[in-house]
C-alpha cells in the first residue's frame, strides 16, 4: 500500500470509530450490540473500495454477524460522511467484514500455553 493509501485508510478508520463510539448509527442490531471496535481499513489503489473490519468485544459468531449486517446497512450513511470529512475525489464503497485476528491470536496463546505445559 502507498504512503497516500495507508493515510487516507487510517483516516477512514478514525472517522468511522467515531460514529461507531458516538451512536450515530441506528439500527439496532448495531446499537444493542456492545464495544465495537473498528480494528483496520483496507483500500484498495485507486482509494474506491474499503474493506472495513470490525470486531464486538465479548460477542459470539452470530452475534458478530448480525452487527455486520447491520454496519453494512448503515453503510450508506457512513459513506456520505466519510465523503464530508475527507473531501476525496470518489468516496470509497464500504465493506464491513468481522476480524478474526483477535480469536486467532487467543487460540494460538492457548496451544502454545498447551506445550509450555507439557513440556
Amino acid at each position: 500500500m502507498s504512503q497516500r493509501t495507508e493515510r487516507v485508510a487510517g483516516e477512514i478508520r478514525e472517522i468511522l470509530g467515531g460514529i461507531v463510539v458516538r451512536g450515530s448509527i441506528k439500527d439496532p442490531r448495531v446499537r444493542g450490540a456492545g464495544i465495537i471496535t473498528i480494528t483496520h481499513v483496507r483500500l484498495t489503489g485507486d482509494l474506491r473500495q474499503a474493506r472495513v473490519f470490525f470486531t464486538v468485544h465479548d460477542a459470539d459468531q452470530a452475534a458478530l454477524e448480525k452487527v455486520r449486517v447491520g454496519l453494512q446497512s448503515a453503510a450508506g450513511f457512513m459513506r456520505r460522511e466519510v465523503g464530508e470529512r475527507l473531501r476525496l475525489k470518489v468516496t470509497p464503497e464500504l465493506t464491513f467484514e468481522i476480524d478474526h485476528a483477535l480469536e486467532q491470536e487467543d487460540r494460538i496463546e492457548q496451544l502454545l500455553r498447551e506445550v509450555a505445559k507439557k513440556e
